[in-house]
């Protein structure tokens, strides 16, 4: 009786002191994507990305437009770390996206990991 005490008080412990802990960022997220055509063959991308930003040492730094081939169409460069602002969202227009292309892909990036987060695919309406 007293082995199962001492567990279950080791085990509160243990939970108390990672209740502590904060959460490692983990990999860059896109979460949302709205895409909105602005004339012949350019396109604006309004895209949300969700990553537990850490300062400026990890947090998620772009997102790219890519194409059915791999090519990337356009980047969205982003300056700073969002820590308060989870998930955010930001735009980026006058993308070309070539003739024939329907759908278009959508991945973040942050400064720790690269890509390798959520990745989300819209297709475009001509």
């Amino acid at each position: 009786m007293s082995i199962r005490r001492f567990s279950a008080s080791a085990w509160c412990m243990f939970i108390g002191l990672c209740a502590g802990i904060p959460a490692q960022a983990g990999e860059a997220d896109v979460v949302a994507v709205e895409a909105v055509r602005e004339g012949a063959g350019a396109w604006r991308f309004h895209v949300s990305v969700a990553h537990a930003d850490a300062g400026w040492d990890h947090y998620a730094d772009k997102w790219d437009v890519v194409g059915p081939d791999g090519t990337i169409l356009g980047t969205r460069v982003l300056l700073h770390p969002h820590e308060q602002e989870q998930p955010f969202t930001r735009s980026l227009g006058g993308v070309a996206i070539p003739e024939g292309v329907d759908r278009v892909g959508l991945r973040a990036h942050d400064k720790v990991h690269g890509y390798g987060g959520k990745k989300m695919t819209v297709e475009l309406r001509r």
